[in-house]
């Protein structure tokens, strides 16, 4: 499931300005990156099963790796995990609403944080 009436896409920030900012709402960079990609994960656990909500961006300028970067974020991704195939987004998963609720809800402070910080 995309969120793509939110706003996100396109915010660029500093990588350690997300990196401080992304834990306090669950969202947990890990080792997902490499030297031009970030993905901040967060993970629901749920009776219907576990899913993601995943926040993608990509370096602009210099180097994810070095901690010296411009992010641009893109679309934010709600997924279904499958043992043992991975995480799927697409269009045809159900995802419980209360799921949906609190990912728009997290979304929406996310974006006003940039957006304060950013100055937009």
């Amino acid at each position: 499931m995309k969120f793509e009436s939110f706003g996100i896409e396109n915010i660029t920030a500093d990588l350690n300005r997300l990196d401080d900012l992304m834990p306090q709402y669950g969202l947990i960079r890990a080792e997902q990156w490499d030297y031009e990609r970030v993905s901040y994960d967060r993970k629901f656990e749920l009776k219907e099963g576990i899913f993601y909500l995943r926040i993608l961006g990509y370096a602009t300028e210099g180097d994810v790796g070095a901690h010296r970067a411009v992010i641009k974020l893109m679309v934010p991704l709600l997924g279904k995990h499958y043992y043992p195939h991975g995480v799927e987004y697409g269009e045809g998963e159900d995802f419980p609403s209360s799921l949906v609720k609190q990912s728009e809800k997290i979304l929406a402070q996310v974006k006003e944080e940039l957006t304060q910080f950013n100055g937009l």
